[in-house]
């Protein structure tokens, strides 16, 4: 099939598409970014190779798409806390908290972002992929042309140096 038809295709079937990526990923605004991508996926895909069954093929192009974004959801939220102690948890201010809590909270905020300037850019890029991208040890070698183990051992280096700096900065319980 050639791009045209993928329009035809992507018109007819972009509401059901949205329909469907909505149920998996519960967010309107995501889904919707999701049925973008999908189209961009598939005629890139189209541009290499033909695709005899567009309907089907663009719908599991979406529904792959919408499982890795809750896959990358998970990994970044289950890989930022656990990395936390909770002592450091404990020490965010809560919603509401005083001036001075929110204030203290900046602070920690603009120093761990000063100490992460410090940083190499490899171990910058370490960090963003796998702290803010959910991505896993090997896609981060991958990407970055070091092996598994370099990416392990940069990234343990990185959170030690965040996890001292807080405990420095934590306020006294």
């Amino acid at each position: 099939m050639t791009i045209p038809n993928l329009d035809s295709v992507f018109i007819s079937q972009r509401t059901p598409l949205l329909r469907t990526l909505v149920k998996i990923v519960k967010n309107a605004s995501i889904a919707e970014e999701l049925v973008q991508e999908t189209y961009l996926r598939v005629a890139r895909s189209l541009r290499d190779k033909p695709v005899d069954h567009l309907e089907p093929f663009l719908f599991q192009t979406g529904r792959n798409l919408a499982f890795d974004h809750l896959r990358r959801e998970r990994m970044q939220s289950r890989t930022m806390l656990d990395d936390v102690p909770d002592a450091i948890m404990q020490a965010v201010p809560a919603p509401g908290s005083s001036s001075e809590d929110s204030l203290h909270a900046e602070r920690l905020l603009q120093r761990l972002g000063n100490a992460l300037e410090q940083l190499s850019e490899r171990q910058q890029r370490i960090f963003i992929l796998s702290r803010l991208h959910g991505q896993g040890y090997a896609e981060i070698a991958a990407e970055l042309g070091v092996s598994t183990s370099t990416v392990q051992k940069e990234l343990k280096l990185i959170m030690t140096l965040c996890m001292t700096l807080l405990e420095r900065l934590a306020p006294p319980t």
